[in-house]
């Protein structure tokens, strides 16, 4: 009873913000191009980056929108930079944002921007000769970029005010939302019955193989009844039909994060400090683990800004550990790269693991690629 007593303001102003967009006393908006979200209804830890990186290869890889201009769109998380920008290769996390600055290096031909705006952001790119026009733009750093045909939205299932033309909605594995709760018991950022806005469920973080009767089980905790694996679908409440796909991530080898500087003989040491600011790094550690003895372990914030003090902590342990190597996550090896005061000799031994989704089946990919490219299709 006091659970629920504490959740319920927090309950009551998400049903409420809800209300008013289902019912139209709140106007939603939609982008010129089709619009790809990819989101959640947990606060991180669902794998986002890896899985807007598999989208984005998999339009890439397409008939379609492989010759196409595509663009991706994020919020810019704990960025200094203000309004719309345009995301280049040898932008600074702290400018960009680390997820956008890692996307754009990953993908030069994709035109990657922040703006906490998405409905003024997707217009810009629709529109980037607007940006030479508008005096919202007037401190947008880069201004030349082609007009987007399609747009994938990073994180933004709740931000109701913009309708996207697919809803890719991921949830962990290991933390069903029926064994979650809202914010601040639990770690869900919006109601569980907003899944029925989904097109495209992908539960993530999954073992490496499960049984046809262990998704079944699995898909009933978010009230979808009815799954055919076969065709990777269940009814949701309502009875409309859901399209739920299953994925696992897959660790890649170690990469410098100081390429010119990086020693590649530390890769095959024996131990390792590992520092991360990310949500959950436990798959990460489990991983290493199999491979590495972890002689010690920083765990700092999700984007969290490393400063003097962390990177002379992480040294310390460096040093008392000659031999190790040091490895972050990629996703922090961008906002390592803002740091001028990085030791040299920590250059050498520093090291990030790149992470790419994959699905559990052949079938999966399939369905998932043939779903999503009809949902974008059909907003030409």
């Amino acid at each position: 009873m006091t659970d629920k007593f504490l959740l319920f303001p927090y309950w009551l102003t998400l049903k409420i913000r809800h209300c008013l967009y289902d019912s139209g006393l709140k106007k939603v908006h939609e982008a010129e191009v089709p619009t790809v979200c990819i989101g959640n209804l947990a606060v991180g830890g669902t794998g986002k980056t890896p899985h807007t990186e598999m989208v984005l290869r998999m339009l890439l890889s397409s008939n379609e929108w492989g010759m196409r201009n595509i663009a991706v769109l994020s919020r810019g998380y704990k960025r200094k930079s203000r309004g719309f920008q345009q995301v280049v290769s040898d932008s600074r996390a702290s400018f960009a944002g680390d997820e956008p600055l890692q996307i754009k290096k990953k993908f030069p031909v994709v035109t990657v921007a922040v703006d906490k705006d998405r409905i003024e952001g997707c217009d810009f790119l629709c529109h980037p000769e607007k940006l030479a026009e508008s005096r919202k733009t007037r401190k947008c750093v880069d201004k030349s970029l082609p007009a987007a045909d399609l747009i994938v939205l990073d994180d933004a299932f709740q931000y109701r005010a913009l309708k996207a033309s697919a809803n890719i909605v991921l949830i962990d594995y290991n933390r069903p939302l029926s064994k979650d709760a809202l914010l601040p018991l639990g770690r869900l950022r919006d109601l569980p019955s907003r899944i029925k806005a989904a097109d495209i469920i992908v539960v993530t973080k999954c073992p490496a193989y499960i049984e046809d009767w262990q998704r079944i089980d699995w898909v009933k905790c978010l009230g979808i009844n009815d799954f055919d694996a076969s065709e990777c679908a269940g009814t949701l409440r309502g009875g409309r039909r859901v399209t739920v796909v299953f994925t696992t991530l897959h660790y890649q080898p170690l990469q410098p994060v100081f390429p010119e500087s990086g020693d590649p003989r530390y890769i095959y040491s024996k131990k390792l400090v590992l520092f991360t600011g990310i949500a959950k790094d436990t798959p990460l550690r489990q991983f290493l683990s199999d491979k590495y003895k972890i002689v010690r372990r920083f765990s700092f914030p999700d984007h969290h800004k490393f400063s003097r003090s962390d990177i002379r902590s992480i040294q310390a342990a460096s040093a008392a550990n000659s031999t190790a190597v040091v490895v972050t996550t990629e996703k922090d090896a961008q906002r390592v790269l803002d740091c001028d005061f990085m030791p040299s000799e920590l250059k050498e031994r520093m090291f990030f693991i790149p992470v790419q989704a994959a699905f559990l089946s052949e079938l999966e990919k399939a369905v998932f690629t043939s779903r999503l490219l009809n949902l974008v299709s059909s907003k030409i």
